[in-house]
């Protein structure tokens, strides 16, 4: 079995900074790309960044320059440095790490509550 312990959430006023950590243990192996999501109350779940085993990034235009994502493959785990946050980047941040070969399997973390306040 495969967990994802996240850390990092918290409360921050507008223009600061947080950083989230997750990491995976159990039975993983083929990591191929990690990636944090975020669902705010009454929204949907979105793409907050991902980054690839080969080291390719993807950031929605909503946080890009502000966040960065970085990962350690010898922890097997993910960082998302958030910086210059705003009241909407409040939610619950999740990590997600796609594994496995050949079948792609999808893990989650159990969330991290994000608050930005004005």
């Amino acid at each position: 079995q495969v967990q994802l312990v996240e850390s990092g959430g918290g409360l921050v006023q507008a223009g600061g900074s947080l950083r989230l950590s997750c990491s995976a243990s159990g039975s993983i192996f083929r990591i191929n790309a990690m990636g944090w999501y975020r669902r705010a109350p009454g929204k949907q779940r979105e793409l907050v960044a991902r980054i690839t085993t080969g080291g390719s990034t993807n950031y929605p235009d909503s946080v890009k320059g502000r966040f960065t994502i970085s990962r350690d493959n010898a922890k097997n785990t993910v960082y998302l440095q958030m910086n210059s946050l705003k009241p909407e980047d409040t939610a619950v941040y999740y990590c997600n790490f796609q594994w496995g070969s050949p079948a792609n399997f999808n893990s989650w973390g159990q969330g991290t509550q994000v608050t930005v306040s004005s």
